[in-house]
């Protein structure tokens, strides 16, 4: 357990120590600070920026209040590029005991980025206290800001002079639930997703509330507190700006990567140009050809004013391409994959490999003996006959080399993309909307003595509609007969069908339900209930940063009403909906780690004996295989930094600000499942290993694995189509469908995929999103100060670090393995996603700390 001994720094004389403050310099750097720093240099001159006053952590005894020193005027002692050194002497008096925090107050007439206070002078060496805050002026907040040292106590072990202003911050950060959040706010409080709509503009752009409702449950969101729209009361009405906690902003490092004009006015710029250019905006590529032109003539933007192309440079600076003054091209790296062969999103192979290792490795699952026939959960009144048509009969000829259907469930061969239960209850409404189209879907595959998987059936299924029976029809690969070619093109099109849902899946479920949307609780409980001081505060801090920003530009731009996933994805306006009945139907608290995760989806077995404690079901599976080590990793560190703070249950158990943190997690940030059983307790310092575990691992490599792949597999969208435009032709054939479909099927083709704005779009984003900024924290590469001041926690995450660097070999070795045939072969991108670390760029591997992006 901590230490909870107070007499290093206790003061017996009056002395002076010396105070060292770090404040990060403004956006320009030192000649714009000098350019606009008249006034700074007047405060300068006063010496009245910061104000600074030290608290004991002892009560006077005579008082019983908090013991401070004088109000001290710090002073300008030097400045680089990056900060301002500014210092003050403080007198301390007898008796004042340690030194346990620092009240600010900012006189400057603009805010200020607090980075670190030093004191040097202390009988025991320098005291420091990690701030990393923006501090508002005294003319906008009297409040003073209360900054505690780096020493980390539990609620219990908090010295009596620190208890009051403990409490006080939290009462301060959880603020009162009423008003409209300013900007410079701190407020960290809860909502639910009233906001994506914009009923205000259009009517048509109303949408459900999503939270707070047994119709559409879902996680909370960070409250802004605007006035509710005047056309649908229960909805938010749109502002300027979305708002986040002002210590959630990006950095300037962060903002020159990924701003809000990047998002909101870099794409919204892209979409203008492209609508110049296409005045069709259902207008598809007229051939494959024409795809290849977006990486290398590029699109032909047209002459734009001069801030215009400057905020268009802004926006995507990698994807635009000036070759002259009056020439400006849209222009798009070519993915890996493409390059190593540009036939590769057409096989099978990897088709079939991208379930195991391409940017949605959590949905593929085993089909087990209980499942077969396969069957719908669906009301067979509403939706049709539950009968899969994929049956034995339709199986049996693929694998009769290898085994029967029954051998093969039970040797747990046989593999699923299942989009049928989710997906047919909206066939129906999104059939209504122009442009786009939905089936049920079911994929089976066959695991090979290689170790590959091959696909086997495609199932798509339109419910009872329109007067119309249920339809439903299996596609398989085409075997080499007279029918040939047609069989061939319309397997292509099955695939393009289930490769749209498995993008919509990806991008609503994978990624931001179980990452952005669900962490988001985590952040503002962790916020409102755990101190700064608090060492489970400090142990999550890292894996915080940012994720607020991106997901209220994602709330902005990317799912709200007419945003890009409503654009380009296929259940456009029903797409958060459908994320809605995902969050009611599949997520659990306890599924987010990935051992029970992997164990929930058939694709391991407990197995005490084998490596991590599970038996996969595919050896070769380069997401869990790599994924396993992180986890390893997280959990080795998460437990040695757990059972130092927390040596026994009760210590646990009677944790107050612990307790109140996990009720809020579970009743309020996830309220709409506070009642479901698989909750785990917290009672042991074994639960509250796992629940940090599994946070952090969903913040960090479950967000990487899903995230920082986009554009390699998707920025050549045929491979992933994030949406299917055309009915399979040969449901309700027409003469003209199947006559276009046998004399150019090319064209039928090329018709389902998105259009060209769509898929530019589409690929604008998931070039940013796959792209590693400049500041980007890795796990086991960062530190925080007060994990480096306690030797046992230094020692523990010094070991965090080597071991992460090991699995950075480890998985070198992998691809460097020409056994491994889903991370290894001809035109096979090596699989990197788990590597942790990584240099700035789209570079397909690296673990960040956090959801940064």
């Amino acid at each position: 357990m901590a230490s909870s001994s107070r007499n290093s720094n206790t003061i017996t004389a009056s002395q002076t120590v010396k105070a060292l403050v770090t404040v990060k310099q403004r956006s320009g750097g030192l000649l714009g600070n000098l350019v606009n720093g008249g006034l700074d240099g007047i405060k300068d001159l006063v010496g009245k920026t910061l104000v600074l006053e030290l608290v004991s952590d002892d009560l006077d005894p005579k008082t019983k209040r908090e013991r401070k020193t004088r109000e001290s005027n710090v002073h300008k002692s030097g400045s680089t590029d990056d900060e301002v050194e500014y210092e003050v002497t403080i007198e301390l008096p007898a008796s004042f005991g340690n030194v346990g925090a620092v009240l600010v107050q900012n006189q400057d007439h603009n805010e200020l980025f607090l980075k670190t206070i030093a004191l040097h002078g202390l009988p025991s060496g320098p005291v420091h206290f990690a701030c990393d805050s923006w501090i508002q002026p005294n003319t906008q907040s009297s409040q003073k800001r209360v900054f505690f040292a780096n020493k980390l106590y539990l609620p219990s072990e908090t010295p009596s002079g620190l208890r009051k202003l403990r409490e006080e911050e939290l009462v301060a950060i959880r603020g009162n639930g009423e008003g409209e959040r300013k900007s410079s706010d701190r407020i960290y409080d809860y909502d639910v997703y009233n906001d994506l709509g914009d009923p205000d503009t259009d009517i048509d752009l109303k949408r459900p509330v999503l939270g707070g409702s047994h119709q559409y449950p879902y996680p909370r969101r960070c409250r802004t507190g605007r006035n509710p729209s005047k056309a649908d009361p229960l909805s938010e009405k749109k502002g300027l700006n979305f708002y986040v906690p002002r210590d959630e902003v990006f950095s300037d490092i962060k903002q020159t990567q990924f701003t809000t004009t990047t998002i909101s006015s870099g794409i919204s710029l892209v979409l203008e140009s492209l609508d110049a250019i296409l005045s069709d905006q259902d207008l598809g590529f007229v051939s494959f050809e024409d795809i290849d032109t977006l990486y290398k003539e590029g699109f032909h933007l047209p002459q734009l004013q001069a801030n215009g192309l400057n905020v268009l440079q802004r926006a995507i600076p990698k994807l635009l391409s000036v070759v002259n003054d009056q020439q400006n091209l849209l222009r798009f790296d070519t993915p890996e994959a493409f390059k190593r062969d540009r036939f590769f999103w057409l096989s099978d192979e990897q088709f079939a490999r991208e379930t195991l290792a391409g940017v949605n490795p959590y949905s593929i699952q085993v089909v087990k003996a209980r499942e077969w026939p396969l069957k719908s959960k669906l009301d067979p009144q509403i939706y049709g006959s539950p009968e899969s048509a994929i049956t034995s009969e339709v199986i049996e000829p693929q694998i009769i080399s290898y085994c029967t259907i029954e051998e093969a469930i039970e040797q747990k061969k046989l593999f699923m993309l299942d989009y049928h239960d989710l997906f047919l209850p909206y066939v129906r409404k999104v059939r209504e909307i122009k442009g786009t189209t939905l089936y049920g879907s079911r994929t089976l595959f066959f695991l090979t003595e290689q170790g590959t998987l091959k696909p086997l059936a495609i199932e798509l299924t339109r419910p009872a509609m329109e007067g119309k029976p249920q339809w439903k029809q299996v596609f398989k690969p085409a075997s080499h007969s007279s029918s040939y070619p047609t069989n061939l093109w319309l397997w292509r099109l099955a695939k393009a069908h289930v490769l749209a849902h498995d993008s919509g899946y990806h991008e609503l479920v994978s990624h931001w339900l179980r990452t952005h949307c669900a962490v988001e609780p985590f952040i503002i409980a962790t916020h409102r209930q755990l101190s700064t001081m608090h060492p489970i505060y400090r142990l999550l801090h890292p894996h915080m940063r940012y994720t607020m920003e991106i997901n209220s530009l994602a709330r902005e731009v990317l799912i709200s009403a007419n945003g890009v996933i409503e654009t380009s994805f296929t259940p456009r306006k029903y797409s958060m909906e459908i994320s809605s009945v995902a969050y009611d139907q599949l997520w659990q608290f306890d599924l987010q780690a990935l051992p029970n995760d992997l164990i929930s989806r058939g694709m391991a077995v407990a197995d005490p004996n084998a490596p991590h404690g599970l038996k996969l079901t595919i050896e070769d599976y380069p997401f869990a295989n790599d994924g396993l080590l992180i986890w390893d990793a997280i959990k080795e560190w998460v437990t040695e930094y757990v059972n130092h703070y927390y040596p026994s249950p009760s210590t646990v158990e009677s944790d107050e600000e612990l307790q109140a943190w996990w009720t809020e997690i579970r009743t309020v940030g996830h309220g709409d499942k506070a009642k479901e059983p698989w909750w785990p307790n917290l009672k042991t310092p074994k639960d509250l290993t796992e629940i940090i575990t599994t946070i952090a691992w969903v913040a960090s490599a479950h967000h990487a694995a899903v995230n920082f792949a986009q554009y390699a597999y998707g920025g050549y969208f045929p491979n992933r189509p994030t949406i299917a435009r055309k009915n399979i032709p040969t449901e309700d054939p027409s003469k003209e469908e199947l006559e276009k479909l046998i004399n150019n099927p090319e064209k039928t083709f090329l018709e389902c995929l998105p259009s060209q704005i769509q898929s530019t779009l589409v690929m604008v984003v998931l070039n940013l999103l796959s792209d590693h900024s400049p500041d980007e924290e890795y796990i086991g590469q960062y530190v925080e100060q007060s994990w480096a001041e306690d030797p046992t926690i230094k020692s523990a995450f010094e070991r965090f670090s080597t071991k992460l660097k090991e699995i950075e070999g480890i998985i070198d070795s992998r691809n460097a393995d020409t056994n491994l045939k889903n991370r290894n072969g001809a035109g096979v991108v090596p699989y990197e996603l788990m590597k942790p670390f990584s240099g700035p760029g789209v570079t397909g591997k690296g673990v960040p700390y956090s959801i940064s992006i």
